[in-house]
């Protein structure tokens, strides 16, 4: 049996691996082929000739593509790598968002005299507080705030879906927010900002799919002790600049995650020296990943800044030092993509 629907449901299945689509390629095109068909030789006789694979099918299939692209256990090396270097990204990113939420949250608390035995924080201090300047956005951040720490807890304890669908919402009042800068205040420039949203808030969500139920669970000790870790290291500095007046020390976001991933780098490559760290070249991988964005991102907010000669130096000091740390696991992220064959899992565990 063959004809254009045959061939267009192969055209489907391109969008899987080769190695998986060699060995199940036909059985899955058998398989279409007979759902498509009714029994009765006319119809069956136009649906082969003129039908079209149904978006649910499409749809299927794109998302069985994704699990083995990001592959879990059982998968191959390479696609297991990629699979472990996005799911460590994106706990990185989403870990980057709870931290700042939590400082939020601490700063809100001490704003309302909720911590008894710290003074009155400075007035200049109050005036990004809901309702201060007049909007609602304030509120709103705080509110998306508090939902990147159920994201991050949700990921870390298997649920998944519950991490997905918050995500989402999360993001939305984002991208409403540019829109709403782009055309109430017809902004020429906003390459910093989209980059950031595109980057930091909506490709963590779409990359979720790497959470799958193939994956191999997330280590729940170390990334539940890396919340509060964070913010001790991180939010508390950034918190103590802003009260002593000295906020101008604190980078931007994009200039900070270009810091810190240039610290991880520093801190893995020890790591890889040494052959004791499991997945090292998964590790490896994700630094790379994250370095790419944050590399995008900041560079998309110094086209924003060349009018200040200062902030472009900065800038330029943060990617080249970023880079040099990056250089550092590059080979190993590359090392991690050698290809092992495995046997692929049948679709019928899809």
């Amino acid at each position: 049996m063959s004809g254009d629907l045959e061939r267009r449901y192969r055209r489907v299945l391109r969008l899987l691996p080769g190695y998986y689509r060699r060995q199940w390629e036909e059985d899955m095109v058998t398989a279409f082929l007979e759902s498509s068909l009714t029994g009765d030789p006319e119809e069956d006789e136009f649906a082969i000739e003129y039908g079209r694979p149904s978006w649910a099918e499409v749809a299927s299939v794109a998302g069985l593509a994704a699990r083995l692209y990001l592959g879990g256990v059982g998968a191959p090396r390479r696609y297991f790598a990629w699979g472990q270097a996005v799911r460590h990204a994106v706990l990185a990113v989403i870990l980057g968002h709870a931290v700042l939420a939590l400082g939020g949250c601490v700063y809100l608390a001490w704003a309302h005299h909720l911590i008894g035995w710290l003074p009155a924080p400075p007035a200049r201090l109050l005036l990004g507080l809901s309702g201060a300047d007049g909007t609602v956005w304030p509120a709103v951040w705080y509110a998306i705030g508090y939902a990147y720490i159920v994201i991050y807890v949700a990921l870390i304890l298997g649920y998944y879906r519950t991490a997905q669908i918050t995500a989402v919402l999360a993001v939305t009042p984002d991208l409403v927010y540019l829109l709403q800068q782009q055309l109430t205040y017809h902004q020429p420039s906003q390459s910093g900002p989209w980059a950031g949203f595109i980057l930091f808030d909506l490709a963590p969500v779409l990359a979720m799919a790497a959470f799958h139920r193939d994956a191999p669970p997330v280590g729940r000790r170390p990334w539940l002790l890396a919340l509060p870790a964070g913010f001790v290291l991180l939010a508390v500095p950034m918190l103590a600049a802003q009260v002593t007046g000295h906020a101008s020390w604190v980078p931007g976001y994009s200039g900070l995650a270009c810091i810190l991933v240039a610290i991880a780098c520093l801190v893995h490559v020890p790591r890889i020296r040494s052959g004791k760290a499991m997945h090292s070249g998964a590790w490896s991988l994700s630094l790379t990943l994250l370095a790419i964005v944050a590399g995008v991102v900041r560079f998309a907010w110094l086209v924003e800044q060349l009018h200040d000669p200062k902030l472009v130096t900065e800038g330029w000091t943060e990617l080249v030092v970023m880079t040099v740390a990056v250089m550092l696991v590059a080979p190993d992220a590359v090392r991690a993509q050698a290809t092992v064959c495995a046997p692929p899992p049948s679709p019928a565990r899809q």
